[in-house]
């Protein structure tokens, strides 16, 4: 039942220098791949690109052939209000049942936010936060 909700994200590492960034752009326009949300975190000289995209398979067999290194993360999708304190409504609740958050980005969709998170067992979280009543986005509204 949780498995719907399993959003494979692209963690694709690359030099922290100018360019590289339109380098990645440029392989994601090549394929015909949509990007649907993306974070950039720094470390050491090097960056972080994580992605959800629409076709993600078609995209790492890419950036593979052009010796990235890579890899997939499974990623949850929490719908968030877009308004003050969506995000603390969403932070509490999870800190409530456990849940600690890796990492995290949002984006809004429509109506409504979106956070991303990163967490330790995301099989194990879906099923908490869907017992708890929050609304998860399914996996499928990103990764087609």
């Amino acid at each position: 039942m949780t498995e719907k909700y399993i959003i494979k994200q692209l963690s694709i590492f690359s030099e922290n220098k100018a360019g590289k960034l339109a380098a990645i752009a440029k392989i994601f326009l090549d394929t015909g791949v949509s990007i649907q949300a993306f974070n950039i975190a720094e470390a050491n000289n090097f960056g972080v690109v994580r992605a959800i995209v629409d076709k993600p398979e078609i995209a790492f067999n890419e950036f593979a052939k052009q010796n990235y290194a890579l890899q997939y993360t499974d990623v949850l999708a929490i719908k968030m209000k877009d308004v003050p304190g969506g995000l603390y409504e969403v932070a509490n609740l999870l800190g409530g049942l456990g849940i600690n958050i890796e990492y995290a980005y949002a984006f809004r969709s429509g109506e409504y936010g979106a956070l991303i998170v990163k967490v330790t067992n995301p099989r194990e979280a879906a099923s908490k936060i869907v017992e708890a009543g929050i609304e998860l986005l399914p996996a499928k509204d990103y990764n087609f």
